[in-house]
């Protein structure tokens, strides 16, 4: 077989791979091997063939830590409703104390309940939209 065709293969395989793992960083990889075998279908010899999947493999990986795509993502656990499965859930509220707190039910345990900054001092349904140790933050369910 050609160098090209391995390229080819390469590329396809790692195309694959990224496909079942969702990480960019395989799709960058993956261009970058298809580019090496472009340079072996135009005729470069191997170390041309190399540089050109070296050099589209960084310029593909400076451009995605770039982009938001390829920076983590800095979202607080209390509020990250992938972490904490409680955190969107209801509850309902029955009377809140002056202090803007409330003990109630949920999931067959009593939860101390606090109340978001900005929102009103009326029973009702409540949304969590955060937990701080074992207390719930609420705000009014939409």
């Amino acid at each position: 077989m050609q160098d090209s065709t391995w390229w080819f293969v390469v590329a396809f395989i790692v195309l694959i791979l990224e496909l079942l793992t969702g990480t960019f960083y395989l799709l960058v990889l993956s261009v970058a091997t298809a580019c090496a075998g472009l340079a072996a279908l135009l005729g470069a010899g191997w170390s041309l063939q190399l540089l050109a999947a070296a050099v589209v493999g960084a310029i593909g990986v400076f451009v995605l830590r770039r982009t938001r795509v390829g920076k983590p993502q800095a979202e607080e656990s209390q509020r990250d409703p992938n972490v904490n499965l409680d955190i969107g859930q209801t509850i309902t509220v029955d009377a809140w104390k002056a202090d803007r707190t409330a003990r109630v039910m949920y999931r067959g345990a009593a939860w101390d309940v606090e109340l978001a900054p900005g929102q009103a001092l009326s029973p009702g349904q409540f949304r969590i939209a955060e937990m701080r140790g074992s207390r719930l933050i609420v705000e009014a369910a939409k």
